[in-house]
């Protein structure tokens, strides 16, 4: 299964919020391979980090992010905006959950996310919890049938 990462979850571990360590967890175990950031996460992430005058958090994010761990940075071209636009109006979400959710189903991944909007879609969303509580239970289970 391979995911696409929405802004609030490396926000979340950037800025040291409530969920800050689930979130770097999250990011840390995951296969970076498995990983995805659409331009307008990394956009949004810049946004945010530049307007509260923390570049250097910035720059420690693309150069870890994107160029360290090699998440890999997917958009939409134009003509893929329509699908934003009916995605907005289907699920009745904002511009920037409805770009998310197209980029989400046109690359086929799971969004991972805190934002519920998600939850009206017929993709909805996982939580960095929710992945790796699955990934421990997926371990367990590898490990009880190494045992038998």
């Amino acid at each position: 299964m391979s995911f696409l990462v929405d802004s609030n979850i490396f926000l979340e571990g950037i800025l040291l919020q409530e969920r800050a360590e689930e979130a770097r967890t999250f990011l840390s175990v995951c296969d970076s391979d498995l990983l995805h950031l659409s331009d307008f996460s990394l956009h949004s992430i810049g946004y945010i980090l530049v307007y509260r005058q923390n570049h250097d958090a910035f720059r420690e994010f693309v150069d870890d992010v994107i160029g360290r761990l090699g998440v890999r940075v997917l958009n939409l071209n134009p003509d893929d905006l329509i699908d934003v636009i009916a995605a907005a109006q289907q699920y009745t979400l904002d511009f920037d959950d409805a770009y998310q959710y197209t980029v989400a189903e046109k690359y086929d991944l799971t969004i991972v996310s805190y934002d519920r909007d998600f939850d009206r879609t017929l993709r909805g969303c996982v939580t960095p919890a929710m992945v790796l509580h699955r990934m421990r239970k997926q371990n367990d289970e590898t490990q009880d049938n190494d045992v038998k």
